[in-house]
């Protein structure tokens, strides 16, 4: 028999028979490795750890410990699921099972809709399936054998049309469940540990509305049932937080219908907090060195000609409008305004840099199943800049970009955030545009900005933007999601494509460099996120009303009037209660309207011109002077202070 070698990690090589599996390697060396080992990587090819291995190999086991494994396990789950379904409803056509972020899903077609007790059985069935100890096997199978044994579903025959060689591979699971699937998967179910099904939902195939909608279940898979818990608690944590109920239930923004999904409209307390957001940005704008500008809303159809996006971007932006001298374009961008304001005059390198912002509201067409509240919108203002400078400008100035941005996270109360820095691929696709030397430049000054900063920056290859490298900030919220926010992107295209031009100290014209740089992402977006980090309850510098008087009886309604115009002298926003309810009841609404301050006002306060504070967070906390009261609230205003 012959023999092969394989190297592991730690450069020691062994030899073995061919045929052997990584299974059996595993094992060989400890078995708990053996117990542990969730997949293997042969070659830098995550594979079955049941595959026979039959040349020299470098090979990991990959446990729980590594990222890659949790995908593998949740697929392996999501075949779990889709063999389940089979067992209780053997007319289900299955469609595709993949991994997401913190799960997995499974579309199906079937005549009749999930039930909640569908789900229960289900979940169920699945636990009896995974006691079976089943095997995960690999099979191969020619494509005319495999599109006449799926010819009754239809979703197999297209994917195997699409997808599969002249042959290609299924997996089976026990002898009733064999589906088309590259795999790797887990040895057997006895390896799934702890999942949950969440919901279920509608889903059109391969996301196309004009295709058969499909029901997509969803779950969640963990490698322990203690981290299952924990995230199942974060989820009803999350619930709790939901900025569509939190947004209705304390009247912030709404959404109607008859203007249109994706469309918000901002009510009295939330443009009062959006209000704060906007003039803190703009306030920074200035304060570092950028002019402020207005673009605007459409332009004629030959703008986006180009600069490209008529072509690339034509799906996201909605279908242009004939008007009397040309056709015209809602903007889905505010980039190539900010180019026509720079190239409207003679530009020198004593000019540079230009730094022009703009709180741009900007029009994307969104498909009407995949609308999110303030997640995702057909409109929305972005806090947009762009910057056109010298090539040794261009460290200091993405410096000064992430700075902005930390500086974002930090006074809006984020403490914890994670920065990718995206490359290319080094040409070998030709999707990138630029040359080597920009990117070179590029993807140099980017990390040399990040190490100026202390950040440990994720490398990202073949993550970049075609037009250039980016760097985005993820910021950790409340309760430990992460969300996409900042992001600097380099542009090599639209300068070149807008004849973009300074004259150099040689006398001669080059081509600025330019970078696309958003710190909130989108006003709405940011908002939202707000919203559920705070769990409606803003810091007392953000909240709509920062202080409600309540006076105890119609005879303290005057006394807590004049006190109500001296907060509002003072700058607070500030509201009073006069109905004819009991000063309970009125605190009660006042704490569920997330209102930071209730100043009850009786006859012992009107007697010595004070209030009685009530903290949402900290409860009663005794009588103090009205100035007294107005001074501690103006320092946690003026120092934008997080929590009162």
């Amino acid at each position: 028999m012959s023999s092969i070698s394989v190297t592991l990690p730690d450069g020691s090589q062994q030899s073995h028979p061919a045929g052997i599996s990584p299974l059996e390697i595993a094992r060989a060396i400890s078995p708990r490795l053996s117990d542990d080992a969730v997949v293997a990587q042969v070659n830098g090819e995550l594979r079955d750890l049941t595959r026979p291995l039959t040349e020299d190999t470098e090979l990991r086991i990959l446990t729980s410990k590594d990222p890659q494994s949790l995908e593998v396990y949740r697929h392996s789950t999501a075949h779990l699921l889709a063999a389940a379904v089979l067992e209780l409803f053997p007319e289900t056509k299955l469609g595709i099972g993949p991994p997401v972020e913190n799960g997995f899903y499974y579309d199906f077609d079937r005549p009749e809709p999930f039930t909640p007790e569908d789900l229960e059985r289900i979940e169920k069935k699945m636990w009896e399936i995974q006691a079976r100890d089943l095997p995960y096997e690999r099979v191969w199978t020619k494509k005319d054998e495999g599109l006449s044994k799926y010819k009754d579903a239809w979703m197999k025959c297209e994917l195997i049309q699409e997808r599969a060689g002249e042959e290609f591979s299924e997996y089976t699971l026990g002898p009733h469940f064999i589906d088309f699937c590259r795999g790797p998967h887990v040895p057997s179910t006895k390896r799934i540990k702890a999942f949950k099904l969440l919901s279920v939902a509608g889903a059109y195939w391969k996301g196309d509305e004009k295709r058969k909608q499909l029901q997509r279940i969803y779950g969640t898979a963990w490698f322990s049932q203690k981290d299952l818990d924990g995230y199942l608690k974060m989820l009803e944590e999350a619930r709790k937080r939901d900025h569509r109920k939190l947004g209705q239930d304390l009247e912030l923004y709404m959404i109607d219908e008859l203007a249109g999904p994706g469309l918000i409209f901002f009510l009295p307390k939330g443009a009062t907090v959006r209000r704060v957001l906007e003039d803190w940005m703009r306030d920074a704008y200035v304060a570092r060195g950028y002019d402020l500008v207005f673009t605007p809303h459409v332009a004629r159809l030959d703008l986006w000609k180009t600069s490209g996006h008529a072509n690339f971007y034509s799906e996201n932006m909605f279908k242009p409008m004939e008007l009397d001298d040309a056709e015209y374009q809602l903007k889905p961008m505010n980039c190539p305004g900010h180019i026509l304001i720079y190239r409207s005059k003679p530009r020198s390198y004593r000019d540079l840099p230009v730094r022009l912002g703009e709180l741009g509201t900007v029009y994307r067409y969104e498909r009407s199943g995949t609308m999110h509240g303030l997640l995702r919108v057909r409109g929305f203002t972005q806090d947009d800049a762009h910057i056109f400078c010298t090539p040794d400008q261009i460290e200091n100035e993405v410096v000064s970009c992430l700075e902005f941005a930390r500086d974002v996270l930090h006074t809006f109360g984020f403490e914890k955030y994670e920065a990718e820095l995206s490359t290319w691929d080094g040409g070998a696709s030709g999707k990138y545009d630029g040359a080597p030397e920009l990117w070179d430049l590029a993807e140099k000054s980017l990390k040399k900005a990040t190490e100026r900063l202390g950040w440990n920056a994720r490398f990202m290859p073949d993550e970049a933007a075609f037009y250039g490298p980016k760097i985005d900030v993820k910021l950790v919220d409340a309760i430990g999601r992460k969300w996409q926010l900042s992001t600097v992107q380099f542009d090599f295209t639209l300068p070149r494509r807008f004849g973009l031009e300074f004259t150099g100290d040689d006398n001669r014209k080059h081509q600025p460099l330019m970078v696309h740089r958003a710190l909130f992402g989108s006003v709405e977006r940011f908002f939202g996120i707000l919203v559920e980090h705070y769990a409606g309850a803003f810091p007392v510098w953000l909240a709509p009303v920062q202080a409600a008087l309540l006076p105890i009886s119609d005879r303290h309604a005057p006394f807590a009037r004049k006190v109500l115009q001296e907060l509002k002298m003072a700058g607070l926003r500030a509201t009073i209660d006069e109905r004819s309810e009991k000063v309970n009841m009125k605190i009660r609404e006042a704490q569920l309207a997330k209102i930071p301050y209730m100043l009850v006002v009786g006859d012992k306060e009107v007697e010595s011109g004070s209030v009685s504070v009530r903290n949402r967070r900290h409860g009663d906390q005794g009588a103090k002077p009205v100035s007294q009261f107005i001074a501690e609230a103006m320092k946690l205003i003026t120092e934008r202070t997080p929590f009162e």
